[in-house]
């Protein structure tokens, strides 16, 4: 259960994001499990009935994600375009990790828009945390669960 004052981080692209998922499903997606509903109804007993019992559960995801997209609105913080001299939410940061010397630029961004195939980063992630507020040029150790690690900050946008 999400804690009700806890903040969520998003960037303007994924407020819009949000925003436009949340429009297809009420527009469309509940629309058509409520026509579902209706078809499966027509066909008798309801005991029975698969394709009920799967348009039932269809508008309960439907409905479940329409309410946690509005919950996820109401405590949404925007992140602006955020200072470059210290790494905090809503950085593309770039990084170096002082191991092996090889490079990654991440996108620090709020748990909701996490996506890790994209480089984007939570911001309660264990490298996010260790590089939040350091400079570039700063070398910081990385707490992580596969051990510690350390990298430098090379740039931060």
């Amino acid at each position: 259960m999400m804690s009700n004052t806890k903040e969520i981080y998003l960037t303007e692209t994924g407020l819009n994001e949000l925003k436009k998922e949340l429009e297809v499903l009420k527009l469309e997606k509940r629309p058509a499990v409520i026509e579902a509903l209706k078809e499966a109804r027509a066909l008798g007993d309801l005991s029975e009935n698969a394709e009920y019992d799967a348009a039932r559960n269809e508008q309960a995801l439907v409905e479940g994600r329409i309410v946690e997209i509005e919950k996820l609105l109401e405590k949404a913080v925007i992140l602006e375009k955020v200072a470059t001299d210290r790494v905090s939410i809503g950085n593309d940061v770039t990084i170096k990790y002082v191991e092996d010397g090889e490079a990654e630029q991440y996108s620090i961004v709020g748990s909701t828009e996490a996506d890790p195939f994209s480089n984007k980063i939570s911001n309660e992630s264990p490298i996010a945390k260790a590089i939040m507020n350091a400079k570039v040029g700063d070398v910081v150790t990385v707490e992580s669960p596969a051990g510690s690690y350390q990298v430098e900050i090379m740039e931060i946008a």
